[in-house]
């Protein structure tokens, strides 16, 4: 797992990835640096980060569900799990399809 020195105070020119935790999903930040130049994306946080049953060899970020101003995102790597929450003006299918189209 990356650590909060390695990624602490990134902004983008377009929108801005907040760093709020000490751990991330193996991964999720370069994907979250290169989604945060949409320009629909104002903010991007990382959020709660916990264990799941299965495991996901490698990295996905799916669109979840709507939150007041944008979605939540979910990023599963091995057996972790991490919410992704993005203000965003975008669609459903047009964040889904950025997320896609940002894939490292």
């Amino acid at each position: 797992m990356a650590n909060f020195h390695q990624f602490s105070g990134f902004r983008s020119a377009l929108g801005r990835v907040v760093i709020t935790h000490s751990t991330y999903v193996d991964g999720l930040i370069p994907w979250l640096k290169a989604l945060s130049h949409e320009t629909e994306i104002q903010t991007i946080t990382p959020a709660v980060i916990s264990r799941v049953r299965g495991r996901s060899p490698e990295l996905q970020l799916r669109v979840s569900t709507p939150i007041t101003g944008g979605y939540k995102l979910v990023a599963r790597k091995g057996t972790s799990a991490q919410e992704v929450f993005v203000v965003t003006s975008m669609s459903r299918p047009d964040l889904e399809q950025a997320v896609l189209h940002h894939r490292p």
